[in-house]
């Protein structure tokens, strides 16, 4: 799902909209204060994983001396 975030000129709220096709994009406003001078932000994102013994495993993959 195409959820973008978003940050308001007028009241810095920082904000979260689902957006599914380009021509709503335009009509978007601040759930604050209801302008609709908003800007896209730069979102993040996590990656989880599934544990430490993913990592412990690799570790042992080195070629061991003998």
């Amino acid at each position: 799902m195409p959820i973008f975030e978003y940050v308001c000129a007028e009241c810095g709220h920082r904000f979260e909209k689902l957006v599914l096709s380009p021509s709503r994009a335009k009509n978007i406003q601040c759930p604050q204060c209801n302008s609709q001078s908003v800007n896209k932000a730069l979102s993040t994102f996590g990656v989880g994983g599934g544990g430490g013994a993913a990592l412990n495993s690799a570790a042992n993959c080195s070629p061991s001396g003998g």
